[in-house]
């Protein structure tokens, strides 16, 4: 398959990752679906192959319509949905009012799934790629973001049942998990996570293992006939490989202890 016969359908491409993943595919002549909640999408606007639209992915009736016009836009056909948009907290549990862990259970989970559910007529037709955008918060139950890394477990628990469902309908399912990295998600957000750990990674450096990831889902310019074993988790950033590695090979008391003395300042025993 040529490049320029590619399509893929980005939700939160108004900025960070989304916008970052959306300008690597453009520049290699994909048509993209620049879709975000926010209609400041002027960075996209005049630019060859992109499609530049409003999406509440909150809103399934949106999604229908969304996938619909970018659909008939891009030749009646979808090959990479990447689920990209979403929504944190940082601060305690208790301190948050139900209005923000509902936008986050809302945005995180809710967009993840109706993205899935609803493009998988597309992907079904295309034998193509659903990319998720996971967290190193789904490794262990991260304090002072428990709502948001809550999500994150949603979304790792989706795309590894979706993995195996999907890979007879020849779609493939995976997941990109960074760690902390410095985009607007991240403004006006302090916890004892991002002093310990730093921000290290920026919009671009995810963006290029989410298109990474989907290259790994083509072999000699075709899409690869999905396969067991296959890799769905994807990692990025040493640290966040790091923690993934160690969460699959320690047992679950020294995941816990190892995480706690990186989240929290209280004291963590065994």
């Amino acid at each position: 398959m040529n490049n320029s016969t590619r399509t893929a359908f980005i939700t939160g491409a108004a900025q960070g990752i989304g916008r970052s993943t959306a300008e690597i595919l453009l520049d290699r002549g994909w048509t993209v679906g620049v879709y975000d909640i926010s209609d400041d999408v002027s960075w996209a606007e005049g630019r060859k192959g992109a499609v530049t639209e409003h999406l509440d992915v909150r809103d399934p009736d949106e999604w229908r319509e969304a996938l619909r016009s970018f659909a008939e836009v891009a030749g009646g056909r979808i090959d990479v949905i990447v689920n990209n948009a979403g929504v944190l907290y940082g601060g305690a549990f208790e301190d948050a009012g139900i209005d923000v862990d509902e936008r986050i259970i809302d945005v995180n989970v809710k967009g993840v799934t109706y993205g899935a559910k609803l493009g998988l007529p597309y992907l079904k037709e295309s034998r193509g790629q659903l990319i998720n955008l996971a967290s190193a918060a789904a490794i262990y139950g991260t304090p002072d973001m428990a709502t948001y890394s809550a999500s994150k477990f949603a979304v790792r628990g989706l795309t590894e049942a979706l993995d195996y469902e999907w890979r007879p309908l020849g779609i493939r399912v995976a997941a990109v998990w960074p760690l902390f990295a410095d985009t607007g998600m991240l403004d006006g957000v302090a916890t004892t996570g991002t002093s310990r750990l730093g921000i290290r990674l920026t919009a671009d450096d995810v963006a290029n293992a989410v298109v990474d990831c989907i290259d790994a889902g083509y072999e000699d310019g075709e899409r690869r006939t999905p396969r067991s074993p296959a890799k769905v988790h994807f990692p990025v950033g040493l640290q966040a490989k790091l923690l993934f590695a160690g969460s699959h090979m320690s047992p679950p008391f020294l995941t816990r202890f190892v995480s706690g003395k990186l989240t929290t300042k209280r004291k963590i025993g065994f």
